[in-house]
């Protein structure tokens, strides 16, 4: 049986409800990357679970060695246009190494994480980012903070949307361990249903889960721009491991 994602990424509607995610943020969000790690030039970096390649594409400007990875053929065969000498793109699983001790930056971000029904394959997922790094290397992980997302869901339980003539109706809860977004569709008259759950681990959780891949956690940020991680305010959860 497939997984849930494994449709819902690769649907049109995904990435029609989806469409308005920022180049802009991304960029924003790079630039304080690589301010706070300095790469050298020519470094390779790993954005795993690139989507359709906004934050590869603007590592790339930094003149890296950028490589993007999605499950998602749609989405690769997209950021495909944009490949040049210094950034390419694969259909990969990330469960899986794709190449091992080679990259000095490992990035997973904006939640592309946890959306996996057991939690062997979290690790398995974990162990092969760890993996992918040389001595030395840099992971970056960027998540929602669980109880802020649990108090978005509760305020923000229902929304519908009307894009391009579609209907969506969106439902969010949660569980103790899962963030749940049920999307119910109608285009022209014809209903489709997918359901989002992704793993809504504390920082406790996702730290164990790194440095059990022999990972060390060198720095936890909030936000995007950086800032305190707070786990009750923090809107983002991004934690910077050295191997």
């Amino acid at each position: 049986m497939k997984e849930w994602f494994e449709d819902w990424f690769d649907s049109p509607y995904y990435h029609l409800l989806y469409q308005n995610r920022s180049d802009e943020e991304a960029t924003h969000f790079v630039n304080k990357i690589t301010e706070h790690l300095s790469p050298n030039p020519n470094a390779t970096l790993l954005d795993l679970a690139c989507g359709k390649g906004r934050h590869a594409r603007a590592f790339s400007l930094y003149q890296l060695d950028v490589t993007g990875l999605d499950l998602s053929p749609q989405s690769i065969e997209y950021a495909k246009q944009f490949e040049n000498d210094h950034l390419h793109f694969y259909v990969h699983d990330m469960r899986n190494v794709f190449r091992t001790n080679y990259f000095d930056i490992v990035c997973n971000l904006f939640t592309s994480f946890g959306y996996f029904k057991s939690n062997h394959d979290n690790h398995l997922a974990a162990r092969s980012m760890a993996q992918a790094l040389k001595k030395g290397g840099t992971l970056i992980i960027d998540f929602v903070n669980k109880i802020p997302a649990q108090s978005h869901n509760e305020t923000f339980n229902h929304e519908t949307k009307e894009l391009q003539g579609v209907h969506f109706e969106i439902h969010r809860s949660y569980t103790e361990h899962k963030l749940i977004k049920s999307i119910t569709i109608n285009d022209n008259g014809v209903e489709s249903q997918f359901v989002e759950q992704v793993n809504s681990f504390t920082f406790e959780e996702m730290n164990a889960l790194f440095t059990e891949t022999g990972l060390q956690l060198v720095s936890t940020f909030g936000n995007y721009a950086f800032e305190s991680y707070d786990a009750h305010l923090s809107p983002r959860m991004i934690l910077v491991y050295t191997k």
